[in-house]
């Protein structure tokens, strides 16, 4: 093909065929810009396809975080409100309530103590972050949602923060000045594990009494009540925009298959 076109050429120069050998170098010059725009083209839609594949992949692997996610808050939130049930059972002998069954105390005091830090699964948000690939999420509401998501995340941990300050200054010092922890870490254990670990062993009375004239326990748990109700209000949050993620995934992934 090469070899035609310069045979062309030479005729027309031996012809002493200017003009029309400037219309030939003119047509030969938009046919190469054709072709280099054509080539450009294909390698471009070849490129947006293997972009779209690497998007669908972290869609798909966005939405399999936060069905975790949606899991894990609700363990959580069911666990929290278990938390608030026991606070507020131990507020209850601060109020008045007669201390006779000790078993009952010391497992709803100890239940307060061992309290967990929430961690969110965002492992594919994570790598977007940090490979740069946030962009190749094309849909800005997904986008703009993770990022809400992650706020909502910081604000759960500014609270979780703020209860482990109370935690230490009104629960945990004041108690181990006043209660003996070796029987009732046994005692709790053999409650949680219906007798599998631990020992049902005697529990100090007279160190429950000293701890129910403390003022600072009883605000300690207090604090218990209200700062673990946040934490479920920003867990429902953060669940509900779970969902609204998925749903908005969902819709996406779904124009792959029309």
């Amino acid at each position: 093909m090469i070899h035609f076109f310069r045979k062309i050429r030479q005729n027309l120069l031996s012809e002493n065929r200017v003009s029309r050998y400037l219309l030939y170098a003119i047509g030969e010059i938009v046919l190469v810009v054709i072709g280099i725009l054509i080539a450009l083209q294909i390698n471009n839609y070849n490129e947006a396809k293997k972009q779209r594949r690497q998007e669908v992949h972290y869609l798909q692997n966005l939405k399999t975080d936060l069905q975790l996610n949606i899991s894990e808050l609700d363990n959580y939130i069911a666990v929290r409100n278990g938390r608030i049930e026991s606070a507020n059972k131990v507020l209850e002998y601060f109020e008045g309530k007669p201390l006779i069954y000790l078993n009952d105390f010391a497992f709803h005091t100890t239940n307060i103590y061992i309290w967990q830090k929430f961690t969110q699964q965002d492992n594919t948000f994570q790598e977007l972050i940090n490979s740069g690939n946030l962009a190749l999420i094309s849909n800005d509401s997904i986008k703009d949602d993770l990022l809400n998501l992650q706020s909502l995340y910081s604000k759960l941990k500014n609270e979780e923060a703020h209860f482990r300050y109370d935690a230490e200054v009104l629960l945990y010092e004041p108690s181990y000045a006043v209660l003996d922890l070796n029987p009732i870490v046994k005692n709790f254990t053999y409650q949680v594990t219906n007798g599998q670990a631990g020992e049902d062993v005697e529990l100090p009375r007279e160190n429950y009494e000293a701890m129910l004239r403390d003022l600072k326990q009883k605000n300690g748990f207090m604090m218990a009540v209200y700062e673990f109700s946040v934490m479920n209000s920003q867990f429902e949050a953060m669940k509900e925009l779970c969902y609204s993620i998925i749903d908005l995934i969902d819709r996406e992934l779904k124009t792959e298959t029309e």
